[in-house]
């Protein structure tokens, strides 16, 4: 792996870790809907760090989550059941963002916080292999 794409790949990590402790603050501050929005974008830059590995990137979020699925779902590298943290939280991000009255629970953003905390594990130990793997 070229060190700028080991470079790229580290700092989207880094953004979506970011952003998975910003989802944190705001739920244990109960702006629910907020904390959906982070622990969205902790998934999306999740998977923009794994696309970074393969120089695959897309300017829209669908398009993210369609390469993420075509990549490292269908692959076998990431297992399904952990990547449907990363579409299921979008579709919520979209409804608490845009849909007036919605009420989303507790329970809702508690799940799609562990939803998407096992993700980025996931993420991070695949990404930290292709790198070691990178450097034999």
């Amino acid at each position: 792996m070229r060190e700028e794409i080991k470079k790229l790949a580290l700092y989207r990590l880094s953004r979506a870790e970011e952003s998975f402790k910003d989802g944190e603050i705001l739920f244990k501050n109960k702006s629910l809907n907020s904390a959906i929005n982070r622990f969205y974008y902790a998934a999306f830059y999740g998977a923009k760090a794994m696309l970074a590995t393969k120089k695959l990137d897309s300017s829209k979020h669908s398009g993210v989550i369609s390469l993420f699925q075509q990549h490292f779902v269908k692959t076998g590298v990431i297992p399904s059941d952990m990547a449907k943290a990363l579409p299921r939280s979008f579709e919520q991000r979209i409804d608490t963002d845009y849909e007036d009255f919605l009420s989303i629970t507790v329970e809702e953003i508690e799940r799609t916080k562990t939803e998407v905390e096992r993700f980025l594990e996931e993420c991070k130990k695949v990404l930290s292999a292709l790198i070691a793997s990178s450097l034999q």
